[in-house]
């Protein structure tokens, strides 16, 4: 068969508060012989067990944690000895001042999940968020080389796929490039947004015409924005752990990926228009009480 015949399974988005978790623990059940995973926080009792089931059937499963997260000490042992009851390797990223944030989990030779969620009760029923699974060998390569340079604490490999949003060595370079090049329209899910550079340069983009459409508030469509989602001309959508602020983008070990598949960028402009829509809502119900007050 020809190189060119064979058919690659399309990136897939799922933003659906009932789908997230179940395609997490699908991916962890259906490993056969080795499960990477980098997280930051989880305390989810099925992706636990799903794990262990894993291990007993003989699969490989390697998990990279942050040493430091709000909570102090007491949560992180929690972590710790739950994933050490699952029979998984567990290392931690060891730099005494710097989180490590990133959230993807990369099973066999594919698929890969990046996600910017927590695998935590809260974000899979509570948090508007998202996962991106991709089966491209790039991405799926590029992640299991990046964990394995983290767990050495080795620098990043310096030919990753630029699919890979990676903080902090490139990530204010990559969304840089993302906010100037876009076209038509650049829409945002960010709670965190605050980099004076970044913001001036969307305060730019919508100056010179360009839509620019932000949701920062602390909760977006009835949930609590969690997730750091971008959709650039309705043709490129990047999901994942990064948030437009200095520490994410400087200094904590974050990742996100870039997805231009139409269906996956079609639901995430379906996303924007549900959360379009519920702003513009909850704003007329706002109006009409006022009014009613008068």
């Amino acid at each position: 068969m020809n190189t060119n015949d064979v058919q690659v399974t399309p990136d897939r988005l799922v933003v659906s508060v009932g789908e997230r978790r179940a395609i997490l623990l699908d991916v962890i059940r259906r490993a056969r012989s080795r499960i990477t995973l980098s997280l930051f926080r989880c305390n989810d009792a099925g992706i636990f067990e799903e794990l262990a089931a894993a291990t007993r059937r003989g699969v490989a499963v390697e998990v990279l944690v942050t040493s430091r997260a709000k909570g102090g000490r007491r949560k992180l042992d929690q972590l710790w000895s739950a994933l050490g009851e699952t029979g998984a390797t567990l290392r931690t990223y060891t730099d005494p001042v710097v989180k490590y944030h990133a959230k993807y989990l990369v099973a066999d030779e594919g698929p890969a999940l990046v996600a910017s969620l927590n695998l935590t009760k809260k974000c899979f029923r509570r948090t508007c968020d998202a996962v991106v699974v991709t089966h491209d060998p790039a991405v799926v390569s590029g992640l299991r080389r990046l964990w394995a340079a983290d767990c050495a604490r080795l620098a990043m490999p310096d030919d990753l796929t630029e699919r890979l949003i990676v903080g902090p060595e490139r990530a204010r370079r990559q969304f840089t490039a993302l906010i100037e090049q876009a076209r038509a329209s650049i829409r945002l899910i960010d709670a965190k947004l605050s980099d004076p550079d970044l913001v001036s340069i969307l305060n730019a983009r919508r100056a010179a015409g360009l839509p620019v459409e932000i949701f920062s508030s602390k909760r977006v469509g009835g949930l609590k924005s969690h997730g750091k989602i971008m959709l650039i001309d309705d043709r490129t959508v990047v999901v994942g752990s990064l948030a437009l602020a200095a520490l994410s983008l400087d200094f904590r070990r974050e990742v996100a990926i870039v997805v231009t598949e139409p269906t996956a960028v079609a639901d995430a402009a379906e996303l924007f228009r549900t959360l379009r829509e519920a702003a513009e809502n909850d704003a007329a119900a706002a109006g009409a009480a006022d009014e009613a007050l008068c």
